[in-house]
């Protein structure tokens, strides 16, 4: 696959979640959840949920794992999907095709 492959799952990804995401919880899942509503005085789940994708995120990035499982199944990095291009484009090895959609800042 390449890095126009992965553009496009991400798009498909992201419409077929949309706005809202019901997940089911277990019991242990539930109670952590319910222990940092009330450690950090929310009533709204939904913006703790929100905070932890972003730190999972965030922590799988800085540890390189997205950019493992990026290159075994796209054959690129998180940098070059950031980038609209492969290293071989930015190196001048390859020629690209113009796409700022992609362009995600973290």
């Amino acid at each position: 696959m390449t890095l126009d492959h992965l553009q496009t799952d991400v798009e498909s990804a992201a419409r077929e979640l949309g706005e809202e995401c019901t997940v089911e919880l277990d019991a242990e899942t539930r109670n952590e959840l319910a222990l940092l509503s009330a450690a950090y005085g929310t009533a709204d789940p939904g913006e703790l949920l929100k905070r932890a994708v972003h730190e999972l995120f965030q922590q799988q990035v800085e540890t390189g794992n997205v950019d493992f499982h990026l290159r075994s199944e796209y054959d690129c990095t998180y940098d070059e999907y950031l980038s609209g291009m492969t290293f071989a484009e930015m190196t001048g090895q390859q020629t690209p095709e113009p796409n700022d959609d992609r362009r995600y800042q973290f």
